[in-house]
């Protein structure tokens, strides 16, 4: 699984959400008339040349009318404290610094699993120090969910999985966290998305889905008939594509795409979370195959017998 990758799709779907989140004090004067743009990894690769260090997702903060300053944010994403090197962040900073012309920058890393990290870097002698480097950290399993449970902040409701929470209360955090999907976000594609990044997270096991889907029976059905119904129109979506690409292409484009989330919902419905090379096996799987597998659910015991 690519934690880099789940939070990179995360920042980029919701920019601004993601510096409030994140950021809070140094989102504050980030109204609407502020504009938020990603920086794309190949325009910084061909700019630095061997001084590219690829992390996360830089966003520069921008005003049109220019009443502020250009103000860039570089999040970073690490799931293991530990393996967080802060003089490759500071390294980062400064070419950042240097290539975009200014000195506002905002540096933020993101925690996800527990663990010890410096909080600042300093060099210097016995007199002093002559360089100070310091970011904002924000470790995510410091957290405590029920504080965010009505958060408005999309961001934030996704990320309801990965705080701290009793292992009792570990149904209600879900719900929460859908319930704010639900109400925050009215893409289907993105509710679809998203409801896949706090399955990820949840983790939740066969006993645990089945609770949840008897105390929020209501919104269970919800998620459970909008998923269906847009992986419907997806297929349909395809179908009508691959006439005007070709007839063939796209059907099959269509249906495996809208067959393989289909059968993934139902194997964690089933089965609980899907393992990351599982998920990849059925989401690569040829039309066919899917079907076969998806005839196989109601008999299997096992997710090994599903997909033999």
């Amino acid at each position: 699984m690519s934690h880099d990758q789940n939070f990179k799709n995360l920042i980029l779907d919701y920019p601004r959400e993601a510096i409030q989140f994140a950021a809070a004090a140094e989102s504050a004067a980030i109204d609407q008339g502020a504009r938020i743009l990603p920086i794309r990894q190949e325009q910084l690769k061909e700019r630095l040349g061997e001084r590219f260090r690829e992390l996360d997702t830089p966003l520069l903060v921008e005003w049109p009318d220019g009443r502020r300053e250009t103000l860039l944010f570089v999040l970073e994403e690490d799931t293991n404290p530990s393996r967080f090197s802060i003089h490759r962040l500071a390294h980062y900073c400064l070419d950042l610094a240097e290539l975009m012309g200014t000195e506002r920058i905002v540096p933020v890393v993101i925690f996800l699993q527990p663990g010890a990290y410096p909080p600042e870097l300093r060099l210097g002698g016995d007199v002093q120090a002559y360089l100070e480097f310091r970011y904002l950290a924000w470790p995510l399993f410091r957290l405590h969910a029920r504080d965010y449970f009505d958060s408005p902040n999309v961001v934030a409701r996704l990320n309801l999985p990965n705080m701290a929470y009793a292992p009792d209360e570990k149904v209600d955090v879900y719900a929460q966290a859908v319930r704010g999907l639900i109400t925050l976000e009215p893409d289907p594609e993105r509710r679809l998305k998203y409801l896949d990044f706090i399955d990820i997270y949840a983790e939740l096991d066969d006993n645990e889905r089945q609770l949840y889907e008897q105390r929020y029976a209501p919104e269970a059905d919800i998620m459970s008939g909008f998923a269906e119904r847009f992986i419907e129109q997806g297929v349909q979506q395809g179908i009508q594509q691959g006439i005007q690409q070709g007839v063939k292409q796209g059907v099959q484009q269509g249906v495996q795409q809208g067959e393989a989330r289909i059968l993934l919902r139902q194997l964690t419905a089933r089965f609980g979370a899907i393992p990351p090379e599982t998920r990849r096996k059925v989401e690569t799987a040829d039309a066919d195959t899917l079907l076969q597998w998806s005839e196989r659910i109601l008999s299997a015991e096992t997710l090994d017998e599903v997909l033999h």
